[in-house]
């Protein structure tokens, strides 16, 4: 349970000061951390507590109230009370926490916004190279009229008097264990701490309006399929002064015709002919950055890969830049002529013993054929 800070330390002055040096602190503090002028972080929530304790301590009635039972709310008490029952309900809370009772800390109406999720489609150019898409987006977002207040001018708002700004109130109870407090939302102004006389005609007074907004999402080079991007503060607005929530981007990349993706290499299965794969060949092959001329050694086996470096994917989340891996698949002849079928019917008769394998065996039979 949060414990509320002592009034007095909240504005900065001893339990015997003067009417005049409280005002004169506050005056002094909300100059400070007034939510309009202030730069300082959590200057509504500490502007919000400045004003309750002042409150408190400005009117001598809740002073005295506050210096002798720890609140300035007596409504909940049965008349006749004695200060003996509230010394016992002290004992019990110290043990046992206060049985779920009071918090005097006000807690804050604010609330964050939700998060919202879209999904974007890319081709796999664009994950790689990175692009600009263009997204819609229907949210709950701060009413332009009002700017989120609710009310139609800053004059409409005024503090509620039930529960003095905190947007809670607190109740007492007696029980056979002495005299129990419990905290809950105010039920005047729905914990926000504040009235609205005349409330915004745009929003209704819920600060908040539905709207289809057009982002421009910028997709960084390398993002792959199945990744989230988040955009901070681009979900739906906070209420009573919250946060905005995020907006979480599902990223969908298109299959590509001959590329695969692995990390940051792009595979490549590239088909050559028996005589290719026998005598050597030089050959254009696409990459993601244009054509390139790609040599085959003489006598390349089946499955051997070749790398071209540098011609990955160039990664702009990681840094890191990936390679082009060119697996090379033989193709097996097939329906051969009658000349074809003599000549490896020749290849396959040659001693074997004086050849190390069946490319050597080619390579020494055009040669003689020439």
């Amino acid at each position: 349970m949060a414990t509320k800070r002592d009034y007095y330390e909240v504005l900065g002055v001893s339990k015997d000061a003067s009417q005049e040096e409280i005002k004169k602190a506050y005056r002094t503090l909300a100059k400070k951390y007034h939510p309009d002028v202030s730069k300082e972080p959590n200057a509504t929530e500490k502007f919000a507590e400045i004003q309750v304790a002042y409150d408190c301590l400005s009117d001598p009635e809740k002073r005295a109230n506050y210096d002798r039972f720890g609140t300035e709310d007596m409504a909940g008490f049965s008349s006749g009370q004695s200060e003996a029952g509230f010394g016992f309900e002290d004992i019990f809370s110290n043990i046992f926490g206060g049985f779920g009772g009071t918090s005097s800390r006000s807690r804050s109406s604010a609330r964050r916004g939700s998060d919202l999720q879209a999904e974007v489609t890319l081709t796999f150019e664009e994950a790689a190279f990175g692009v600009d898409k263009k997204i819609n987006v229907t949210k709950l977002d701060t009413c332009s009229k009002c700017a989120g207040l609710g009310a139609e001018s800053k004059n409409d708002i005024s503090t509620c008097s039930r529960c003095n700004g905190r947007g809670t109130v607190v109740t007492q109870q007696r029980t056979i264990l002495g005299v129990m407090r419990s905290e809950t939302t105010c039920p005047e102004c729905g914990g926000t701490g504040k009235k609205i006389k005349k409330v915004c005609s745009e929003c209704g007074g819920s600060g908040r309006v539905r709207k289809t907004k057009v982002l421009n999402v910028k997709i960084p080079g390398g993002i792959a399929d199945d990744q989230t991007i988040r955009l901070s503060g681009e979900g739906e607005a906070g209420v009573n002064g919250g946060s905005a929530g995020d907006l979480l981007i599902h990223v969908n990349v298109k299959k590509h015709e001959i590329f695969e993706r692995d990390g940051n290499n792009i595979l490549l299965d590239l088909p050559i002919t028996f005589s290719q794969a026998a005598l050597g060949a030089t050959i254009e092959i696409k990459t993601l950055y244009g054509l390139v001329n790609l040599k085959i050694p003489a006598g390349i086996q089946c499955g051997t890969k070749l790398k071209l470096a540098g011609k990955g994917i160039d990664n702009k989340i990681n840094g890191r830049k990936g390679d082009q891996i060119v697996t090379v698949n033989v193709i097996t002849p097939t329906n051969l002529s009658t000349k074809q079928k003599e000549i490896f019917a020749e290849l396959s008769n040659t001693d074997e013993t004086k050849n190390n394998s069946i490319f050597d065996r080619i390579k020494k039979f055009f040669k003689q054929k020439n």
